[in-house]
């Protein structure tokens, strides 16, 4: 069990397959890019699946949500999430991706029991973007959204960041649209992860701006927290139901009371926490022929130092020192 001294424990974990990406999106790096890790410094497929393998036959891990970067970027991934569907128990897996590589690739990954996907998808304007990702893919994002569906990676939910002054007020065309084709849209706050340290707290979209949207064009009825449990996400019912949508408010109404994440680097790091600046390696304790309960030991270790919240609200709050495609959503 992966259990910290405030009594929350750990039944999600995230795995970051690769800090690459084949977007540029403006809070997340630079138009640049970043300096990749080396191929030496990331996991291999065999060290993924044994660590998984320990995370859910020794810790009590139930659900597995692969990420990156972009992990459809990760040229053993379907292989992966095969092996990981053959674990006993078998855990819950999904898969956090800019889609654009799910028109290829969703049948496969369905067959080897990916059980459904988040897609990221902040506009419906291609030309919005192109700004926001700098990168002419929208059409791609789409064609690999219709695939997922086709392909029963149910719920397919697509996740939206809204930027003051680029789409903004985009969020009741994005829900009208959401509902149309029957996927669950998640809106989540601007967090401070990204390369170029540009976020700015009173310059971002927040979770009470977005539901103001929202309500000029649709009724919403919260679902409650019993329905909600430990998922970062609260949840309205739309004109009724059964669609929803929901909120990810990870700034402005923070959930940490309730995590029950625990988080993978592509390059073997635990991190407890998306805004953690501190890491326990497990790469160098596998690699040195570590038997798996030792492994296990060390990240029970790592968990229970896990504190009690992010600390966004602290005025000291200091961003962490590497940005989300390398850390995984």
């Amino acid at each position: 069990m992966l259990i910290d001294t405030y009594g929350r424990v750990a039944t999600d974990l995230r795995v970051s397959l690769t800090d690459r990406c084949n977007l540029r999106c403006t809070y997340c790096m630079p138009e640049e890019g970043l300096q990749w890790l080396a191929k030496p410094d990331l996991l291999s497929d065999d060290e993924i699946v044994r660590l998984i393998d320990i995370a859910v036959t020794r810790l009590g891990i139930t659900e597995v949500r692969f990420t990156g970067g972009e992990p459809l970027l990760r040229p053993g991934l379907v292989g992966i999430v095969e092996r990981v569907a053959e674990l006993e128990p078998r855990p819950q897996m999904s898969l956090t991706t800019n889609g654009i590589g799910l028109k290829r690739t969703a049948t496969a990954l369905k067959a080897a029991g990916l059980d459904r996907v988040n897609v990221s998808l902040d506009t419906l304007r291609p030309d919005v973007f192109k700004t926001l990702t700098r990168r002419d893919r929208h059409k791609d994002v789409i064609e690999g959204l219709e695939a997922a569906r086709a392909a029963d990676l149910t719920p397919v939910k697509v996740n939206s960041v809204l930027m003051p002054g680029l789409n903004e007020n985009e969020a009741p065309d994005l829900l009208a649209w959401a509902v149309e084709h029957d996927y669950e849209l998640r809106f989540i706050e601007q967090m401070p992860l990204d390369a170029q340290h540009g976020w700015k707290r009173d310059g971002m979209v927040t979770a009470g701006d977005i539901l103001a949207s929202l309500r000029t064009r649709f009724e919403l009825t919260e679902e409650g927290s019993e329905e909600r449990g430990s998922a970062p996400a609260e949840r309205w019912v739309v004109d009724g139901g059964p669609h929803r949508v929901g909120v990810i408010a990870s700034v402005t109404r923070p959930f940490c009371s309730a995590c029950d994440r625990t988080r993978l680097t592509a390059d073997g790091q635990v991190r407890t926490c998306l805004f953690a600046r501190e890491e326990t390696d497990l790469r160098a304790t596998l690699r040195s022929d570590a038997p798996d309960e030792e492994i296990a030991r060390i990240w029970r270790l790592a968990m229970w130092g896990k504190k009690a919240g992010a600390g966004l609200d602290d005025p000291t709050f200091v961003q962490p020192d590497r940005p989300m495609s390398a850390i995984g959503g």
